[in-house]
């Protein structure tokens, strides 16, 4: 077994320092979260000195996957999911999966999380939830079903999961070494405490004792750090909060292929752009406090009255966690706070963000205002156990590709009539939630017979779990188990466990509905139609907690998703610029 104990302090280098130390056929994880934090120029680095064969393990792959990708530095993939966010599924990604090029290994993020904590705390294995009705156990590399030693029961068992290398990039570090994470950790203590050589870059190198006057920070002390690099804008063009926001519009250049994406993701020679350094100071009560827009649209459209719909399940005993790439919940949780259910607590960036205000959803803005309204800042890991296996959470509404008439999702794979692969982005953590909270609820934006289908190729999640016998013994409380799509809402019968239709969408036929599924429907006896939202429903949906309409995200198809994103990211650049604005004469006159 490798030694994980590192030099009780750190030594400094530069990026390109710390990009000498990868080894090829390295076990390499990276940190941050999304467009958060993620370790860019220390990633570009890399990909310059040609490393070869590594072995990328990670929750997510997105965009330090795909540059590595184009590296051809990857040889090995192990991660629960990979999305370029609003961008769509990554292109390296899928065409590595879907030709085996590069061989993709699919975790439950519960799997990962301990088979991480077992080679943190010099453990052999962790036992871990099933993530029962799914295929997945047969899929996490070396998981198994046994028997618990003590009472017997099945449950999951993990090896350890040991890194070689943990990339990281943070806010800060004192000259001793210890380092500053500020806003949600993601896996990146269990990470680093798996690892045998933890790399940082930072924005900053600080006098010791400067770190003590920080407030909701993480700290990495100086024993578990190999080695630490100055890299201010070494996240960019992802946020490094309260440096710089995500470039959005860097990002939609580097998704549109023209130039590689080693050069497109690199910090211009002026430095971090103005622009996304001063959306980082726009404080939320600033934009709480400004006037919503007026759109003026009359007539309801089909996804804000699916939003409108999705938010009259949440009440103020609610806890909705939202988790990767999913706008239409994130719409839902802050319209239902910021109507009828105040006290509800919602929870963004996997709970990264505990308790949020319903701030605006404004692109740039959102991981900001949603860092700075937090009760409390946490990581994926540590939520895991805190809230998700508690049975704590009510609620997550989790987007799927393919639901069969069981309920059960696929979200990994699809297979072409020609026997070739579709590949999807992953299940996430939702082969283990889809248990674990109270109320399981789906949605499908495109009602069609190739979403609603009579059985999934593959099981990627599933409500195993489902009547009030089968949850109580397991700590889990019961509630709700329903399927939204733009035609319908069903519901998952807990007697017949089949899909059962209970509400239409206005002006939809039950044959439209049967004409767009994949099996033959049952509608309940009190089968009825969604009732249209009001208006001033609508116009908080509209003017104050969707102003760029980003839940529209969901509901268009590929083909149109570029002139949609096109649209937002024009309407959001002009909020910031309204933002900024705003603050400036705030402050000026403060």
């Amino acid at each position: 077994m490798t030694s994980l104990v590192k030099p009780n302090r750190p030594r400094f280098t530069d990026v390109e320092g710390l990009a000498a130390m990868v080894g090829g056929g390295d076990v390499f994880g990276v940190g941050g979260h999304h467009f958060a934090r993620l370790p860019i120029a220390l990633l570009r680095a890399i990909a310059r000195l040609g490393v070869r064969d590594l072995r990328y393990v990670c929750w997510a792959g997105g965009l330090p996957l795909e540059l590595l990708l184009e590296a051809n530095a990857v040889a090995e993939i192990d991660l629960c999911f990979s999305s370029l966010d609003i961008f769509g599924l990554p292109p390296r990604f899928r065409a590595a999966a879907e030709t085996n090029a590069v061989p993709v290994r699919d975790w439950t993020a519960l799997a990962m999380i301990q088979a991480l904590r077992a080679a943190q705390q010099n453990l052999p294995s962790m036992p871990f939830q099933l993530p029962q009705g799914s295929d997945m156990l047969a899929r996490v590399p070396g998981a198994i079903a046994a028997p618990d030693p003590v009472d017997g029961i099945t449950t999951g068992v993990i090896p350890a999961l040991r890194l070689d290398t943990f990339v990281v990039h943070a806010q800060r570090a004192d000259q001793s070494g210890n380092v500053q994470i500020i806003g949600p950790r993601a896996l990146d203590f269990a990470m680093a405490g798996a690892a045998r050589q933890v790399l940082v870059t930072v924005e900053e190198i600080v006098p010791v004792g400067a770190l003590r006057h920080d407030g909701r920070q993480s700290i990495l002390t100086r024993n578990q750090v190999s080695a630490i690099a100055l890299a201010p804008g070494g996240a960019y063009p992802a946020s490094c909060l309260p440096f710089y926001v995500t470039d959005y519009q860097a990002l939609a250049a580097a998704a549109a292929k023209e130039i590689p994406l080693a050069d497109s993701l690199s910090v211009p020679s002026e430095g971090v752009p103005e622009r996304v350094q001063d959306a980082a100071k726009v404080r939320a009560e600033t934009v709480l406090a400004m006037p919503g827009l007026v759109h003026g649209e009359k007539k309801a459209s089909i996804d804000q009255i699916i939003a409108a719909r999705i938010a009259a399940e949440l009440d103020n005993d609610s806890f909705a966690s939202a988790g990767a790439v999913s706008p239409l919940a994130n719409v839902a949780y802050r319209l239902a706070k910021a109507t009828h259910a105040p006290d509800m607590i919602i929870a963004t960036m996997s709970c990264g963000h505990l308790d949020i205000a319903p701030s605006p959803m404004i692109l740039s803005l959102i991981e900001s205002l949603d860092c700075g309204t937090a009760v409390a800042h946490a990581g994926g890991d540590d939520t895991y156990s805190t809230y998700y296996q508690a049975g704590a959470v009510t609620h997550e509404i989790v987007g799927a590709a393919q639901v069969d008439r069981r309920g059960r999702v696929n979200t990994i794979a699809l297979r072409k009539r020609d026997g070739s692969l579709i590949r999807l982005p992953g299940q996430g953590g939702m082969a283990d939630v889809a248990n674990m909270h109270r109320d399981y609820l789906l949605y499908v934006p495109r009602h069609s017979p190739q979403s609603l289908v009579d059985t999934v190729e593959i099981a990627s999640s599933a409500r195993g779990l489902l009547t009030e016998a089968q949850r109580e013994p397991m700590g889990y409380r019961t509630g709700a188990a329903l399927v939204f799509t733009d035609l319908c809402i069903f519901r998952l019968d807990r007697e017949s466990r089949q899909l059962v239709i209970v509400e239409t969408m206005p002006g939809v036929t039950r044959q439209q509905v049967q004409d767009a599924t994949g099996f033959a429907l049952t509608f309940d006896a009190d089968c009825r139609e969604v009732p249209l939202p009001s208006n001033e429903t609508l116009d908080i949906l509209r003017n104050r907690i969707d102003p760029l309409g980003l839940r529209r995200l969901e509901f268009v198809s590929a083909r149109e998703r570029g002139a949609l994103i096109a649209e937002i990211l024009a309407a959001d650049r002009l909020m910031v610029e309204r933002c900024i604005a705003v603050q400036r004469s705030h402050t000026a006159t403060g």
